[in-house]
């Protein structure tokens, strides 16, 4: 495989109402079909009008951008000091939802395409209007977990599969490849990035001779974001840590009957946790509490005591019951 990744310059600025495949085809006429074509989304934003007027300078600057933010989140994944990470309404994560600043007059803030696939979409139909059987890509600039630096991805895609899916191919060991899926709209968007820069004023770049597979489905780069049930780091330590919080204040009931493991691992954190003088037994699968004292602050510790174990209980994945009476009180175990 041969590729080249060839910039599109000369396109000038983008205003809204913008013919984008026009400007992209006057600036290159050398465009072929097979072609694919990574356009940044500042750009698209800028054709669909999507841009906020906001004060040039100062104090109102500040709280004209936190508003449209807070416009911009469906949530807040992660704050550390100016830095606000949060999911998009597109679900996308990523810094201030990918609002930006940049190459636009100090007037204004430029918000991402409202629908990246719809967006990527149109514009391969503008180019087939045209007689150009392209696919096209739409891309923004992330960073990323872990990783310092950042790199350009696909928000939306036209034409082409944006997940090449190795899984069930056997490598040159022998060995099933059982996770491999490569997101290839992901890599071609930042080998086009090589070559248009973010100061030299080329939104556009194409990447030819990339064997892509065309994608009949219409899924676009949809794909790529995950879902809840699957996102292993859906918020940030800090704002993880306070869910957790409130979550142990609400705690549910016991919901059904855990295995016998339950009552020695509650022992074991009653023991661990447990204020000293605390009285801890287990009782036919059950862990009985009794308080230290008579006194009032005895049976405060005791309800502490209990508070405790259930949230420990709850993090390793055993949700447990309590049934309080005049001696003392009986936690008894579920799976959550």
């Amino acid at each position: 495989m041969r590729l080249e990744v060839l910039p599109v310059e000369g396109i000038g600025d983008v205003t809204a109402g913008d013919d984008l495949a026009e400007l992209i085809t006057s600036a290159a006429p050398w465009l072929a079909d097979g072609d694919v074509l990574v356009v940044t989304s500042k750009i698209v934003s800028k054709a669909e009008g999507r841009l906020v007027e906001v004060p040039a300078d100062g104090p109102e600057r500040d709280d004209a951008r936190l508003r449209v933010l807070e416009s911009e989140t469906a949530r807040v994944v992660a704050r550390r000091g100016p830095t606000t990470i949060v999911q998009t309404h597109h679900g996308f994560v990523m810094a201030a939802a990918g609002i930006d600043a940049s190459n636009v007059d100090k007037t204004h803030l430029v918000l991402l395409p409202v629908g990246p696939d719809a967006s990527a979409q149109a514009l391969r139909a503008a180019f087939a209007a045209r007689g150009l059987d392209v696919a096209v890509i739409i891309s923004d600039t992330m960073g990323r977990a872990w990783r310092n630096g950042l790199t350009d991805v696909a928000l939306g895609a036209a034409g082409i599969e944006a997940l090449l899916d190795h899984r069930g191919q056997v490598d040159p060991y022998g060995n099933e490849l059982s996770l491999t899926q490569m997101a290839v709209v992901d890599e071609l968007s930042a080998a086009a990035e090589l070559v248009k820069g973010k100061c030299d004023r080329v939104p556009v770049a194409v990447v030819r001779g990339y064997p892509y597979r065309p994608d009949t489905t219409g899924a676009g780069a949809s794909v790529l974001i995950r879902d809840s049930e699957s996102d292993m780091f859906r918020l940030g330590t800090a704002e993880a840590r306070t869910q957790g919080l409130l979550d142990a204040a609400h705690l549910p009931d016991v919901a059904s009957p855990a295995g016998p493991e339950a009552a020695p691992r509650a022992a074991a954190l009653a023991a661990e946790l447990g204020t000293p003088g605390t009285g801890i037994a287990e009782e036919g699968g059950a862990v009985r509490l009794t308080p230290a004292g008579p006194g009032p602050a005895d049976l405060v510790r005791l309800g502490t005591d209990a508070a405790r174990i259930r949230a420990a209980l709850a993090a390793e994945g055993l949700s447990s019951g309590i049934t309080i009476d005049d001696a003392g009180l009986t936690l008894t175990f579920g799976a959550s």
